[in-house]
């Protein structure tokens, strides 16, 4: 039987997140009914699944043992998370392989402060054969944060700021870049570039389809309504950004740019006569492409 959440047409989902959006309900009761959720980056082992996959995208990783390493420079390589989503797991996964230093950066404090989820990750860890002798585990996450050399920092592309110029070995996000403002992304795309060192490498994963039923209907609206606060705040925002624009806006701030997976439809999913004219024009090539990985690095 297919979810409720599969049979419910797109619109109604607009509706029903505008409203409930609005609710004085914190976060975690949303998450908790599976309403509103900041990716799945918080059970073991998919966040090491999907740590590993970014970070061979990289070719970060180095050693011949089961148990891979990161090729660190010394005792200095740094990461960064763009988006944790619901844990900071990643500080503990880059501290046991290797990482000198991590920050995490989201738009808001969604992650879990339980410790106990932290506590699950480390014994899966260890089962997996990993070294964790430099992480233990503190009564709180922000001494496991401690512990791990890690900062969590919660106020989007603000937070950025606090990252040093040229710090950066290693980025990565996972579905996150898609939701970064609009107005926001151009200076997204300088921060990154200042703070990545020169040989540094960052690696995303782009969704581009519309999160409300996996096809175009985000461009079926006007850009003063989508871009407005009623669309923005609602648990449903994209930037809408294209696969080629978005590559358009890395080049230009100094970036080259790899794309190991590109995902493409058959066909449109969504009638062109029913996009906003912004993207009516737009060619097939590029409106068929519902997502992509892109690898990063400064132009020499």
């Amino acid at each position: 039987m297919k979810s409720v959440k599969a049979v419910v047409p797109w619109w109604l989902k607009i509706g029903a997140k505008i409203a409930l959006a609005r609710l004085p309900v914190p976060y975690a009761w949303w998450k908790g009914v599976g309403l509103f959720e900041h990716g799945d980056m918080n059970q073991p082992q998919r966040a090491l699944e999907t740590f590993l996959e970014h970070a061979r995208a990289a070719n970060i990783l180095g050693g011949e043992n089961a148990v891979p390493q990161l090729r660190t420079q010394g005792d200095n390589f740094t990461v960064l998370e763009l988006g944790p989503g619901d844990s900071l797991f990643t500080a503990v996964i880059a501290r046991s392989l290797g990482a000198s230093k991590t920050w995490l950066v989201d738009a808001d404090s969604y992650a879990t402060m339980a410790i106990q989820p932290y506590a699950k990750l480390i014994n899966y860890l260890r089962q997996q054969g990993f070294q964790l002798s430099k992480v233990a585990l503190p009564q709180t996450v922000g001494g496991l944060l401690k512990d791990c050399h890690a900062e969590y920092l919660s106020d989007g592309i603000r937070s950025l700021a606090q990252v040093p110029s040229s710090s950066v070995d290693y980025c990565f996000s996972n579905a996150v870049l898609e939701h970064i403002p609009k107005e926001d992304f151009t200076l997204f795309a300088l921060e990154l570039s200042r703070l990545m060192k020169p040989d540094g490498v960052s690696v995303h994963r782009v969704d581009i389809k519309d999160h409300l039923g996996g096809n175009l209907n985000n461009l079926r609206f006007a850009e003063v309504t989508w871009e407005g606060d009623l669309f923005r705040k609602s648990g449903f925002y994209t930037n809408r950004i294209r696969y080629k624009e978005m590559v358009a806006l890395f080049d230009k701030v100094g970036f080259d740019c790899q794309f190991p997976r590109v995902v493409r439809w058959e066909t449109l999913p969504t009638p062109r006569v029913k996009l906003d004219e912004a993207f009516r024009n737009l060619s097939d090539d590029d409106l068929l492409v519902s997502g992509f990985d892109v690898v990063l690095r400064r132009k020499r």
